[in-house]
């Protein structure tokens, strides 16, 4: 099981690699991957800067881990989550799970996104036309949380912007 929050890229085949390495009852790997959109509700982005609480942060994702490996049998969890400035099409966030079967590799990777989304201690300030704007977890975000029983205490009322991709950062 690995969590790390980090300023630099990661490589999505390598980590991978990593989490398979030397587990043949590994039978299924699910990954997500969020990336900086160059437009958020109707205006262009031109950058994010993504903070974080160092040592705070690293405790919620290990939270969320072990919340995940409580729900599904699991044989490797992988969180990395980027801070510090990115630009439109870096990637922000990797989720992987291992597990003998997809069902669960698939549902827990699917948790821990949404989980993420709203819980996480992350803060996302967006570069746009009209200035810099802080983003808010969306009520779309504790929806997400909600079907797994989970109450968000994070998103705001503002919930302008619709549909998938992104970034997967409550406020990231």
């Amino acid at each position: 099981m690995s969590v790390r929050v980090q300023r630099e890229d990661f490589d999505l085949g390598a980590e991978v690699t990593a989490l398979r390495a030397g587990n043949p009852a590994v039978g299924a790997v699910a990954s997500f991957i969020g990336t900086v959109r160059d437009i958020s509700d109707g205006s262009a982005v031109s950058a994010m800067e993504l903070e974080h609480y160092p040592g705070m942060t690293e405790k919620a994702l290990a939270q969320i881990e072990a919340a995940a490996c409580a729900r599904w049998v699991l044989l490797g969890v992988t969180i990395i989550h980027r801070v510090g400035p990115l630009l439109p099409q870096d990637q922000i966030v990797l989720v992987a799970v291992a597990s003998a079967h997809r069902g669960n590799a698939f549902a827990a990777c699917e948790f821990i996104m949404d989980y993420l989304k709203s819980e996480a201690p992350f803060w996302k300030k967006e570069e746009t036309p009209e200035g810099a704007r802080w983003v808010d977890a969306r009520v779309t975000d504790e929806a997400a949380l909600k079907r797994w029983g989970i109450a968000s205490f994070n998103a705001s009322g503002d919930d302008e912007q619709q549909g998938e991709g992104g970034d997967g950062g409550s406020r990231s």
